[in-house]
């Protein structure tokens, strides 16, 4: 289901493809973005790309959305197998009520991660690159902090 999204409509799965001319032109965009803005980047993998600041690397994964649409993530971990406590949980909850872009999440594995998603078809170049600093400074900030709370 690469390039599906699976969808309930009245208790039925029903298959949705976003399709593949509306992906390319997506990955066209935020090349040419990368390209103009942060020469630096690298390729992944297919529809991946990193970007590094600071400690804090960032990848961005084009992604099918729905049959007119695709979505730009922009995702960072921050820490790696994290001992999740009470005061972490409240400390990223109230996080993500301050903070204007994004919000910290929790992967399967107790990775803390810092992440936000664009709109394919609609998205600029003003707001790619606001995205993708924002996720940057604001991972590379709080990945320090937290490393420090946890160690406490």
């Amino acid at each position: 289901m690469d390039d599906q999204n699976l969808i309930k409509t009245k208790g039925e799965n029903k298959l949705m493809e976003t399709p593949i001319e509306l992906i390319n032109a997506t990955k066209d965009k935020v090349v040419s973005y990368l390209k103009k803005n942060f020469p630096e980047y690298q390729i992944f993998d297919n529809n991946t790309y990193t970007i590094t600041r600071g400690s804090a690397q960032v990848l961005i994964i084009i992604r099918p959305y729905t049959e007119s649409e695709t979505a730009i993530e922009f995702i960072s971990n921050l820490v790696s197998d994290a001992k999740i406590t009470p005061e972490i949980m409240e400390f990223l909850l109230r996080k993500n009520a301050e903070l204007h872009f994004g919000a910290f999440g929790l992967l399967f594995d107790n990775t803390i991660i810092f992440s936000y998603t664009l709109v394919g078809s609609k998205m600029d170049e003003n707001e790619f690159a606001t995205a993708l600093d924002s996720v940057a400074l604001i991972a590379d900030y709080y990945d320090d902090e937290i490393i420090k709370m946890l160690e406490q």
